[in-house]
């Protein structure tokens, strides 16, 4: 059980950046990149017997594999990399697909999902990518979505990805080198995905977190000038449709992973089957965390909707308040404006400073008494 032990260490590795190559046993580089001449989309095929892969003098196609695995026993992944329809029609006949199956893989923008065929399972992933970003913006993108369809039978495994980001290769090279791991068979790599892809959202919430809390700092932050107002609404909103986006990732693959973790299934392991439920816990988890972003969004934008109602009514407040003190000396210039020949203090000598001055200690008077109610 040595091998079990270690598998949350195989699957789980530290998370560095994706490297262009991986370091082999021996010294050596794999070749994690793909040529974008390449007219196949077929990424990588071989053959694992025994856990170790099979080495060949040229590169397999997936029919030639097939035929190895059926007379030398071992079992077989493809992984190919957004195929067309004509270019998956020959491997899905070969390996007996389903075609609602295959034509979910060819078509992409698939819900997470488990089904069962005859001899095969069928399982959808989203992958999720943080966008690295100076500052959250009204349009930042925050999080792009890949999908990884995997088709898993008893003697092969083929993965077709869609997207720019989610590439598998670091986890084959990892998974290569552990025979004892890639003995337990297809399952042991749909295991190894499925831990992939939810640790892949782990990292993303995490990062969201972050910008949450950059983002209900700003909010609540007093005293703030410089800043357009609906500026933060704007970004709350925006970062509301992006983690939209990572809870259709997240949500759907729930009862999934529940699946493969409760019910027996003749396609995976006993082994590696309990293992799916420490996926699905994590799974959950984030779930939760998901949630609680977007409630905690929610509270945000109406505690900045409240700041902003509250700064219209101070404007007004002081609107109201200055229309209020020009009405003295308005009043009394409409007054002595009417030009009426005999009017009090119209020939005093000392009738425009009287009532220059009472006007002047009206508006104070005004002013101090709004001042001293927090009008102005």
């Amino acid at each position: 059980m040595s091998m079990i032990r270690d598998l949350r260490a195989v699957v789980r590795p530290t998370r560095p950046s994706l490297r262009k190559s991986a370091v082999r046993p021996d010294g050596g580089t794999y070749d994690t990149t793909r040529d974008p001449a390449t007219p196949s989309a077929v990424v990588d095929c071989a053959v694992y017997r025994d856990g170790a892969r099979v080495e060949t003098d040229a590169p397999l196609a997936p029919q030639d594999a097939m035929r190895r695995v059926r007379r030398d026993g071992g079992f077989v992944w493809i992984g190919l990399h957004e195929p067309t329809e004509a270019e998956f029609a020959g491997i899905a006949s070969e390996f007996g697909l389903h075609p609602l199956a295959v034509e979910d893989a060819v078509q992409a923008h698939q819900r997470p999902k488990l089904e069962r065929y005859d001899d095969s399972l069928f399982t959808v992933f989203k992958t999720v990518h943080y966008v690295e970003h100076d500052e959250l913006t009204a349009t930042s993108e925050v999080v792009e979505t890949g999908e990884v369809m995997c088709f898993t039978g008893r003697d092969f495994f083929i993965t077709v990805r869609h997207g720019g980001q989610g590439s598998l290769r670091a986890l084959r090279h990892r998974l290569q080198d552990d025979p004892e791991l890639l003995a337990k068979g297809p399952s042991a790599v749909l295991h190894a995905i499925a831990d992939h892809v939810v640790d892949g959202y782990i990292a993303v919430a995490d990062a969201l977190q972050d910008d949450i809390d950059a983002v209900e700092t700003d909010v609540f932050s007093p005293g703030r000038k410089g800043t357009p107002r609906g500026t933060d609404a704007g970004r709350i909103y925006q970062l509301k449709r992006e983690i939209l986006e990572f809870k259709r990732a997240v949500s759907p693959l729930l009862r999934p992973m529940q699946l493969l973790s409760e019910r027996p299934m003749r396609l995976v392991d006993p082994d590696i089957q309990k293992y799916f439920r420490d996926v699905a816990d994590h799974l959950a988890r984030v779930q939760e965390q998901v949630v609680g972003f977007d409630e905690l969004l929610n509270s945000i934008l109406q505690a900045n909707l409240a700041q902003a109602s509250v700064a219209q009514n101070e404007d007004m407040r002081k609107i109201t308040s200055w229309a209020a003190i020009i009405a003295v000396p308005t009043m009394v210039c409409g007054v002595y404006g009417m030009n009426f020949e005999h009017m009090p203090e119209l020939h005093w000598r000392y009738g425009y400073p009287v009532i220059m001055s009472f006007t002047v200690a009206i508006c104070l008077g005004i002013h101090r008494t709004l001042k001293r109610n927090g009008w102005l």
